[in-house]
């Protein structure tokens, strides 16, 4: 039997590493919105969605037992669903705050809420004490995010859309801070299998509601797999390992790569434009992540937070 500590402290090296792990997930995370352009006619983001969790919870599932890392015992059942069901109630509250209220407003409040819930809920939580150094960060990240989506778009603003992309944001927080919780008790490969395994499982239902006519044809067979394969099991791989040492506000924060990355992307793969406001995003979401990234060590309370999802 796996013997797992208690997330104890961990050396300066340590934590830069695991910052690099997150911006290399959030790397895999802007493929995403790639692979979706190249998916055939008729794959909807809400299939893409649940054929995306399907298949990366999946391949982690697989991952867990041919590594021997799951054992059915230890598992604080509070931490686990939240675990679950952030995930699950990402995707859907997500997928449905951009159908009510557009890609544009419905990204930038779901993903620029999330850093802000999460060191809320961090310290409420876990006893996470953001530094300073994550709040001036935050917020040049979140301000440059903002700008990089929205710029040059079409922002329509609907009620019902802005709270559902708030319960994307609350969603994916309490994911993070769920999976760190859990990581005092189970490996990285077993939390991963399990919450994202589980995740699938809550949504399976919608596969029968949705069209997968496109899972036919060789490119959605290819779409599906990088987005389950990389952007979903490899990415979580990265990230959940992160969460050994980097603190749940800090990890949400460094994910906003994900956006950055997507940009990029758009614009030497799809030949999108960035208009100058979009650029000037870039600089002040640069500038946030390599605060955080280069900066100095977190104080130890942030590095130490208590056990509390129980």
């Amino acid at each position: 039997m796996d013997r797992v500590s208690a997330v104890p402290h961990k050396s300066n090296r340590a934590n830069n590493r695991g910052a690099w792990m997150v911006l290399a997930a959030g790397v895999l995370w802007g493929t995403t919105g790639t692979a979706q352009a190249f998916a055939p006619p008729g794959a909807t983001p809400l299939a893409i969605g649940a054929v995306r969790l399907a298949v990366g919870g999946t391949a982690l599932l697989l991952l867990a037992l041919a590594r021997r890392k799951l054992r059915p015992q230890g598992w604080p059942v509070t931490a686990t669903l939240v675990a679950i069901g952030g995930i699950a109630f990402y995707q859907v509250c997500f997928f449905a705050a951009v159908a009510r209220t557009g890609v544009a407003v419905g990204t930038v409040v779901a993903i620029g809420s999330a850093p802000m819930l999460a060191g809320l809920l961090g310290l409420l939580l876990l006893g996470e004490r953001p530094s300073q150094r994550w709040l001036i960060a935050t917020i040049l990240a979140v301000a440059g995010c903002t700008l990089l989506v929205t710029a040059g778009g079409d922002v329509q603003v609907d009620a019902l859309g802005v709270l559902m992309a708030l319960g994307a944001g609350a969603s994916y927080a309490l994911y993070t801070i769920a999976s760190r919780d859990l990581l005092r008790v189970q490996p990285p490969d077993a939390v991963t299998a399990v919450t994202f395994f589980g995740g699938a499982l809550v949504l399976a239902p919608l596969l029968f509601f949705v069209d997968l006519r496109w899972l036919a044809e060789p490119r959605g067979v290819w779409v599906a797999l990088e987005l389950g394969l990389v952007a979903t099991a490899l990415a979580y791989v990265l990230y959940i390992r992160a969460l050994m040492t980097v603190p749940s506000a800090t990890a949400v924060t460094l994910a906003l790569m994900e956006p950055l990355t997507a940009s990029v992307l758009g614009v030497v793969v799809l030949g999108e434009r960035l208009t100058p406001p979009a650029i000037f995003g870039v600089g002040l979401l640069l500038a946030g992540l390599g605060i955080l990234t280069l900066g100095k060590r977190d104080s130890a309370q942030e590095q130490s937070p208590r056990h509390a999802i129980v």
